[in-house]
């Protein structure tokens, strides 16, 4: 289920691309499978329908999902050619150090950053694989 924070400092559409991409890497939202349209999204999250099309603008230009013209939006098969597995694991490596740096600068504590880091792992790797078992729903 995709929850909106109102109070949140990230914007609704980053909010809305972030949840997204947990349920795929949950195993919630699987490759190929049919997206929401965008007005039934923005619907059921009571956002403005240009909110959820500015999510899945950024969505489809990371590799994320698809569109199809005539059928709708979809789910990516996992990143198949090598230079777009580079580009985002590029980006995720960059995204963890601008982490590191905010962390730093914040004073928190090499132990806590690491306790963190666990938790998450813990998170998404349930005995060494990726993606986890419980079911939920866009909506």
């Amino acid at each position: 289920m995709i929850r909106i924070d109102e109070k949140s400092m990230l914007p609704i559409y980053e909010q809305i691309v972030h949840r997204i991409k947990e349920l795929i890497s949950r195993g919630v939202l699987q490759p190929e499978e049919k997206m929401p349209s965008v007005r039934e999204l923005a619907s059921r999250l009571l956002v403005n329908p240009n909110t959820v099309a500015k999510a899945y603008q950024e969505l489809e230009r990371q590799g994320v999902i698809v569109s199809v013209r005539g059928k709708g939006v979809f789910v990516a098969k996992p990143a198949s050619s090598p230079g777009m597995l580079q580009e985002r694991l590029s980006r995720l490596r960059a995204d963890l150090g601008r982490l590191m740096v905010e962390a730093h600068h914040l004073g928190v504590s090499r132990e806590q950053v690491t306790a963190w880091v666990e938790e998450e792992i813990g998170r998404y790797w349930r005995d060494g694989n990726a993606g986890g078992s419980s079911p939920s729903q866009i909506d």
